[in-house]
């Protein structure tokens, strides 16, 4: 079925530093691609979304290019924030189907 890989476990960074997380995905038809993010004591909140193909996203600094030739969306920022810690979810939907897969990775 339709699945997503990222980047596991937590990452540590210091403030400034950039930021990489990958996202890779299996699917059988052309999903659509997410971020959200979940900071502490609240619910996951959308942060990217791509539909189409070479679609590059941006949001609060981070960013993501949907590559479809590769299967990746992964998410970038330059300069990490105190601010910017949280749990990091990439997640797919497939219009056509309704299934949908998602991992988790906490910065």
């Amino acid at each position: 079925g339709d699945s997503v890989v990222q980047t596991e476990g937590q990452v540590l960074l210091s403030e400034g530093d950039s930021l990489i997380v990958n996202c890779s995905y299996e699917s059988t038809q052309y999903p659509s691609l997410f971020w959200y993010v979940q900071y502490p004591g609240e619910g996951p909140q959308l942060l990217l979304k791509a539909m189409m193909a070479n679609d590059k996203e941006s949001n609060k600094g981070f960013e993501a290019t949907y590559h479809k030739e590769t299967t990746s969306f992964h998410l970038k920022k330059d300069s990490v924030q105190e601010s910017d810690s949280a749990v990091y979810f990439c997640a797919l939907s497939d219009t056509v189907t309704g299934t949908a897969g998602e991992a988790e990775h906490k910065l």
